[in-house]
């Protein structure tokens, strides 16, 4: 009992729990620090979504070719194309996913403790369940705005059409589809980011526990906490870690689906068709377009993600 509560006590001086913490200082402050990591990585979501969606005929098959392209013809703005609607849509569908994140987190890891598993199996039962289930809240608000960005990212690539801004998608897309096609892809979204959520927090929850321990933490009773840079590392590692796993798992489907979603309704394939055709384009590795890019853009948005949430919820402690 002595040790449990030992383990509890070194794990409860790296976590914060949400009861902690200053709700309204966590989502004002939030917005702005999520705000500045997706700028510094928005340009990656760029580049998989236009590999992702190249015909065998395009000539840019590699990222670095579609930077290449991108910068030869937009420059710099050619980069950040459909950035102001994720933006506008971010903001609300991140509030929901923390929200719905930390509150299950407490639920899991109360669900399962009665189990007696190892901490691991602890960290990545209940952080999975939170992850799929915030992932889930979220795709409500995230999937339109997912494909009207996605649009934007590849108009004038490969044969699809142009447009003037985010607010001319929703437009046709509405006069073509109704609402139901700024659903598009909505079944493949919550199958692709609801594992990936679950796999992405599974993983990070169970991989820090396994670096504290692979670092002698939660075994001594009387040992001191751990420094803050070594709080930061740890935490680093396991976004890192979570990242490769999810990307390497969820790539196909994520493929699959950004495809369904800038098609136009004129071409307008069934989930079947862009299977066979991605077969006969480049074989079963079609699956894994822009992977490069994806295992990147994952382990770089989910290690500055995690930093930047972590500090923000080390930000927001309620003072005593």
């Amino acid at each position: 009992m002595e040790a449990s509560n030992s383990r509890m006590q070194t794990f409860g001086q790296t976590e914060i729990n949400w009861d902690k913490l200053d709700k309204t200082k966590f989502y004002v402050v939030g917005a702005g620090i999520f705000t500045g990591v997706t700028v510094a990585l928005y340009p990656v979501s760029v580049v998989k979504t236009r590999l992702q969606v190249a015909s065998k005929d395009t000539a840019e098959r590699s990222a670095f070719s579609v930077i290449r392209g991108i910068l030869k013809t937009d420059g710099i703005p050619g980069l950040y194309r459909g950035f102001g609607t994720v933006i506008t849509g971010a903001i609300p569908a991140r509030v929901i996913f923390l929200t719905a994140l930390e509150t299950t987190k407490v639920a899991a890891f109360s669900m399962v403790e009665p189990f007696k598993f190892s901490e691991p199996t602890q960290a990545a039962i209940a952080n999975g369940i939170a992850g799929m289930t915030a992932s889930l809240f979220a795709q409500a608000v995230f999937v339109p705005i997912d494909v009207i960005s996605q649009k934007l990212m590849v108009q004038g690539y490969s044969d699809h059409a142009k447009y003037n801004g985010g607010l001319d998608v929703a437009r046709k897309v509405l006069k073509s589809d109704g609402i139901r096609g700024l659903y598009r892809g909505f079944g493949l979204s919550v199958m692709t980011y609801s594992p990936s959520s679950a796999v992405w927090w599974a993983s990070y929850g169970s991989s820090q526990r396994v670096i504290w321990r692979f670092l002698g933490q939660g075994t001594d009773l009387k040992e001191v906490a751990p420094s803050l840079s070594t709080i930061v590392a740890v935490q680093a590692a396991g976004g890192i870690i979570a990242g490769a796993t999810a990307s390497c798992i969820t790539t196909p489907l994520d493929t699959i689906k950004t495809r369904l979603q800038v098609m136009g309704h004129e071409k307008r394939p069934s989930t079947r068709q862009v299977v066979k055709n991605l077969i006969a384009d480049d074989g079963w590795k079609g699956f894994y377009r822009g992977l490069g890019p994806r295992f990147f853009s994952m382990s770089a948005w989910g290690t500055s993600m995690i930093l930047a949430y972590e500090y923000l919820k080390r930000l927001c402690v309620k003072d005593d």
